[in-house]
């Protein structure tokens, strides 16, 4: 007897169009910053998790990604998450 396993709604073809709406967004504005050494100014991480984050919390539009990154994955928040 198979089971079908359901899917997890983050996991649904609207939500990775979504994820890939907002991944798309946050590179476009925040991953071509440099800092004056050369380096990048914003992680590639916290650009993903941003994306994952957005998506996870049911966001429905990709309206609001770039101040929410703003708020919560940079220095200009009032929390960021450390690299390891």
């Amino acid at each position: 007897m198979t089971m079908a396993t359901p899917i997890d709604w983050r996991y649904s073809d609207h939500k990775m169009k979504l994820r890939e709406e907002v991944l798309g967004i946050l590179l476009q504005k925040f991953g071509t910053e440099l800092n004056v050494d050369g380096s990048p100014k914003y992680s590639n991480q916290s650009i993903y998790e941003c994306a994952h984050d957005w998506v996870s919390q049911g966001n429905m539009i990709s309206a609001g990604v770039i101040s929410f990154y703003k708020n919560y994955y940079t220095d200009y928040g009032n929390y960021r998450k450390e690299s390891k």
